[in-house]
């Protein structure tokens, strides 16, 4: 049976179709088999962060309605052949579609895949419903600010109403300039706000703006998610570091330069 892990925050922007993104493309490095759902009906952008959109032919709308099967709209990846992509649909009434949709697709794909990962939607409304539904596992996706850390709280007190059997945390978007300087909320606290263990930490990085999300292997985040994936599997603790090349007599030099950029 699959995995199934949602990737929630609550609040958008916060990087979530990111983490999922490439959360299936390194678990997927690692020889799983993984699927991809995008949930977020109307708002999706998981296709285009994984750079298939061009060979969408149905969506999870056409599945719902009957038009073809879950097999025929999956979207291989091409580079990972164990990657598979559920895109959803720029134009539809999201009111239609229910948990249970998702979850009988969920169903029909479960012993096809090791980790089904479910984007979630912003807010905790009606897409959010839908996707927590069919998941036993999520991950909870923040960013080192207190508007983000507020609404994951909230999001962690209605995913106790859910069949969730575990649940962990992503500090993404973590600058280990403005960590070392005292500049940022530092881990402690964050982790000790959310009271859920922590499985990962993605720092700022440009490249992911520069690949429209999808991180290249050789970035500074490609080994965060590496880790982040053994970590998920495993069931390990190995926390990327951030700081590190902020450290030191050079280190002190780089984050000088970052604070006149």
């Amino acid at each position: 049976m699959a995995r199934k892990i949602v990737i929630t925050s609550g609040k958008g922007g916060v990087g979530k179709t990111t983490v999922c993104a490439n959360l299936g493309v390194y678990l997927s490095r690692l020889g799983f088999r993984v699927a991809m759902i995008d949930v977020d009906i109307g708002l999706n952008n998981l296709d285009v962060v994984m750079g298939v959109e061009k060979q969408v032919v149905f969506d999870i709308v056409d599945v719902v309605s009957g038009k073809c099967r879950v097999r025929q709209a999956f979207v291989q990846d091409l580079n990972y052949p164990s990657l598979y992509l559920l895109p959803s649909s720029h134009s539809y009434s999201s009111n239609k579609i229910t948990g249970e949709h998702i979850k009988n697709i969920t169903d029909i794909i479960d012993h096809s895949f090791d980790y089904i990962l479910l984007d979630c939607p912003a807010g905790v409304e009606l897409g959010f419903q839908r996707a927590v539904f069919p998941a036993n596992e999520a991950i909870v996706v923040v960013t080192p600010h207190l508007s983000s850390l507020r609404d994951a709280d909230k999001v962690l007190s209605i995913l106790n109403s859910y069949n969730i059997e575990s649940k962990s945390l992503v500090i993404n978007r973590m600058r280990g300039d403005l960590l070392l300087s005292g500049e940022m909320i530092n881990i402690e606290s964050i982790v000790k706000a959310m009271h859920i263990p922590l499985v990962g930490i993605v720092p700022e990085d440009d490249s992911i703006c520069k690949s429209n999300g999808r991180i290249l292997t050789d970035s500074e985040s490609a080994r965060a998610f590496t880790l982040l994936a053994e970590n998920i599997h495993n069931g390990s603790r190995k926390i990327y570091d951030c700081t590190y090349k902020y450290r030191g007599l050079l280190g002190y030099i780089k984050r000088s330069i970052k604070k006149h950029v």
